[in-house]
């Protein structure tokens, strides 16, 4: 049984992209996976049991055995590079910037620091192409601030109609004012998906990490329970992660228009199955389902994946917002020309404040800040949906729970 979680535990360890590297109180190298030897350019094992010098550059050392004494005095988590650039040396002599996260550990009383380490030279290079992006669009605005001014002013001089004058003046600041306000959109965007990004996907990859590491501290047969739960966090988080990367896909093939939308016919009872049995794992305490009535005679000729994904994102909102001991209601309606469906929860709801950007992408509600989620969701069900002829619609009152509405043709037009 030890040889067998080793086993798992050494699968998981090599299975990380990061760089993993675990010192001694030493600073000697006693642990290290494949792709922290690879992001540093050395063959397996030839680290072992290095001082861990060898991986930063020369000017860095002085200071950085001090941080080291400092943080195994304190045995904080601390993550390292934050306000100040980081970098570790490549064997071949260059050097490159890395983030590193510390943690501590305390295994049969000996003290060892765990770091995960990323290279993020190409992360560097996407800022710096940001940074002159940036600085082209701020030249760019004030070149047509300056043209517009210039032509606010021929205008002025060239026009002896008062209200003629008046009238162009504020047109050309109109559009000052509009290109700048699209400028300033931009910019946010960028540095809310940048942010996005960097949160939403550091924060399950710590949790993974984690996971794998303490699974090696549970060996004995009446640990299971204990390893099964760190499994299945391992298990949630790359499904999480997985559902992310495949928004961000669906993103990029919808502004392209290289969706392919593959239409059959197909019976709802078979779609609203496997809706509710992905959702009866997400379920709280005291949640439950109530299945729509009179559908066994009802189907759709549309892309049922599309379908299924549009109610998947709807029914796992309304569990995710919603209290234990609640409700979700989902019913169907259907006539000659259209089918409807309405889920309802009895949740947090989205203040009135919020309705009105909640399709907007990377947009959540100021009640939803602390859940876990990306804001582009709904965005991608309400495109899915335009582009097969159907409509999207909610009412909601906060703290009161929301209604969403989907409106399809009962045939799509292909």
């Amino acid at each position: 049984m030890f040889q067998k979680d080793k086993d798992v535990f050494d699968v998981l360890f090599e299975s990380v992209s990061e760089g993993v590297i675990v010192v001694n109180d030493a600073q000697k190298i006693i642990a290290i996976n494949s792709s922290a030897e690879n992001m540093f350019g050395y063959p397996k094992n030839e680290l072992l049991y290095q001082h861990l010098d060898v991986l930063i550059p020369k000017k860095y050392h002085v200071h950085h055995s001090t941080n080291v004494d400092g943080f195994m005095k304190h045995k904080e988590r601390r993550q390292m590079g934050r306000g100040r650039d980081l970098y570790g040396a490549h064997k071949d002599g260059y050097t490159f910037p890395v983030e590193a996260g510390l943690n501590p550990l305390n295994i049969n009383d000996e003290t060892y620091v765990m770091a995960l380490v990323i290279d993020i030279t190409q992360r560097k290079k996407q800022e710096e192409a940001l940074q002159e992006l940036n600085t082209q669009l701020e030249n760019k605005v004030a070149l047509r601030t300056q043209e517009l001014t210039n032509t606010v002013n021929e205008l002025k001089e060239a026009n002896k109609n008062r209200d003629i004058e008046i009238k162009k003046r504020i047109e050309a600041q109109n559009k000052i004012s509009d290109a700048l306000k699209k400028e300033k959109e931009l910019n946010e965007l960028k540095t809310k998906f940048l942010s996005l990004v960097s949160h939403e996907f550091k924060t399950p990859l710590s949790g993974i990490l984690t996971s794998a590491m303490l699974l090696g501290k549970y060996k004995l047969t009446e640990q299971q329970n204990k390893r099964d739960k760190h499994l299945k966090t391992i298990s949630d988080k790359v499904h999480y992660l997985n559902n992310i990367l495949n928004d961000f896909l669906s993103i990029e093939k919808l502004e392209t228009g290289k969706v392919n939308y593959k239409f059959s016919s197909f019976r709802l009872t078979k779609l609203l199955d496997e809706v509710v049995y992905n959702a009866n794992m997400l379920l709280r305490e005291g949640q439950k389902i109530n299945y729509p009535k009179n559908i066994d005679g009802l189907s759709l000729f549309q892309d049922e994946k599309i379908v299924e994904l549009a109610l998947n994102n709807l029914v796992h909102n309304a569990i995710k917002y919603s209290p234990v001991e609640t409700t979700i209601d989902i019913d169907i309606k259907q006539d000659e020309m259209y089918t409807v469906f309405v889920i309802s929860d009895q949740g947090i709801g989205i203040p009135e404040a919020d309705q009105k950007q909640i399709f907007n992408r990377y947009f959540r509600a100021e009640n939803a800040l602390l859940n876990q989620g990306t804001g582009i969701g709904l965005n991608i069900v309400k495109s899915h949906l335009e582009n097969l002829g159907g409509t999207i619609s909610f009412t909601s009152k906060e703290n009161k729970g929301s209604t969403f509405t989907i409106t399809l043709p009962n045939k799509a037009s292909q």
